[in-house]
């Protein structure tokens, strides 16, 4: 999805763009795949889907769980390019977290604060003074700090300023900041109110969550870029298979592929293309679950995520759960898939993401997956290879797209911006007639 996201914002900016996948499908990592039987055969399951699944046409399965801010980085690169065109969303209908062994919907709203069973009265005002102080912060006017020095106060302090207890601190700067860990509490507030700030502001557009998701999956959203690099001029070649990256003196200046080299200046790829550029920092544990019934206490969703922090199962990293269903034209109908996903913290990640899958029993059928994390050793000045990072398992794509702008500040020397975007679309092309 980086390099997809990449490649049409580089062709937009008028850019010469040669993708090329050794995979037969768009996305790589961040694909859906269907048919079923595709996924069976993808994890290695004997025998074919029962009957009971439906057609196998009718799945979309993620391999990469995640949902957008409606407010986000990512929409706003979908709405800035105009991708929108290609794609449908529909809105995920809760967010749940998990305390002492049931969940609760997040309360996001002074309402919802009020009437949630997640705290006590007191509790509730407190944290409604909170959520009304966030509200009106505004990092460029000091009148709206309260004391508060957004560059140096920890958020340690913010919430001991608001004598927020463990369970408010717990669910606030996991389901609303969507911190993984809980290292963000002797940093500077400033970013964790913004990311509160989002989370509000997404949850504002359209009342039942913060989160989009695309119909027909994930899947879609490369497909969208690679389409919008292609309507400006990019190529696009699927099932090409990468022999070697050339260098000279330290520069990329190729790629080789079947006995040919494609000559480049600059190249943007994935880790699994250069292993001596890269340096692994981690593992995560992802189980997708396919369910013949929504997950219990949600009211019934048909799609919603849920977040068990660290601390409620005496974890570093939280447990995420995405679910979603025939709704969104991803599984047959009346089926539902949730995907459990974390960070690896032991020898047996599959007893660290039990918690996630005991809340989704009975289970139908499941696919483990344990996958590394890479993150870039070279920064590319020097040889001008540009590698993203491998996929968190949080459940949206702010971190992706902070890489994707990371990306592009060292490819181009300049911020990533917006607003120039838009005004470089306009001048190379020209005003798009009114459809």
């Amino acid at each position: 999805l980086q390099e997809c996201i990449l490649s049409g914002i580089m062709s937009v900016n008028g850019k010469k763009v040669l993708h090329m996948d050794r995979n037969s499908y768009y996305g790589g990592e961040s694909a859906s795949i269907t048919p079923l039987e595709d996924l069976y055969k993808r994890f290695n399951l004997p025998g074919a889907p029962p009957e009971s699944m439906g057609r196998g046409r009718d799945w979309n399965v993620d391999l990469i769980p995640k949902f957008l801010m409606a407010n986000g980085q990512l929409v706003k690169m979908l709405l800035y390019t105009e991708v929108t065109r290609y794609l449908d969303f529909k809105v995920i209908e809760g967010s749940f977290v998990y305390k002492g062994g049931k969940i609760y919907k997040v309360p996001s709203t002074e309402a919802e604060a009020l009437a949630s069973s997640l705290m006590g009265l007191f509790e509730k005002r407190r944290f409604r003074k909170f959520l009304v102080y966030v509200a009106s912060f505004d990092e460029n006017d000091p009148r709206t700090f309260e004391g508060v020095d957004p560059k140096k106060t920890t958020m340690r302090d913010v919430y001991k300023k608001f004598d927020l207890g463990q369970d408010v601190i717990d669910f606030t700067g996991h389901a609303l900041a969507l911190y993984r860990t809980d290292d963000y509490l002797d940093q500077p507030c400033q970013e964790t109110i913004n990311r509160i700030k989002l989370y509000s502001e997404s949850l504002a557009r359209y009342g039942k969550s913060p989160y989009l998701y695309p119909l027909y999956g994930l899947g879609e959203l490369p497909q969208g870029f690679a389409r919008l690099s292609a309507i400006y001029g990019g190529t696009y070649m699927l099932n090409k298979p990468i022999e070697e990256i050339v260098i000279e003196n330290g520069k990329v200046v190729g790629v080789k592929s079947e006995g040919e080299v494609a000559r480049c200046k600059q190249l943007i790829c994935d880790p699994s293309y250069v292993s001596d550029r890269v340096t692994k920092v981690g593992q995560v544990i992802r189980v997708i679950c396919i369910l013949s019934h929504p997950i219990k206490n949600t009211n019934d969703a048909n799609s919603c995520q849920i977040i068990i922090p660290q601390n409620q199962v005496n974890r570093k990293s939280d447990i995420y759960v995405c679910m979603i269903s025939s709704a969104h034209n991803v599984a047959a109908q009346g089926k539902y898939i949730a995907i459990a996903s974390t960070t690896v913290e032991t020898a047996d990640p599959e007893k660290e993401i039990k918690p996630a899958l005991d809340l989704l029993e009975p289970i139908e059928q499941k696919f483990v997956s344990i996958s590394d994390l890479f993150a870039p050793t070279d920064p590319g000045t020097e040889s001008q290879i540009f590698i993203s990072r491998t996929y968190d398992a949080t459940t949206h794509f702010e971190t992706t797209c902070d890489d994707i702008k990371d990306i592009y500040k060292r490819m181009m020397g300049s911020e990533f911006d917006f607003e120039e975007m838009k005004r470089k679309k306009n001048d190379i092309y020209g005003e798009e007639e009114q459809q």
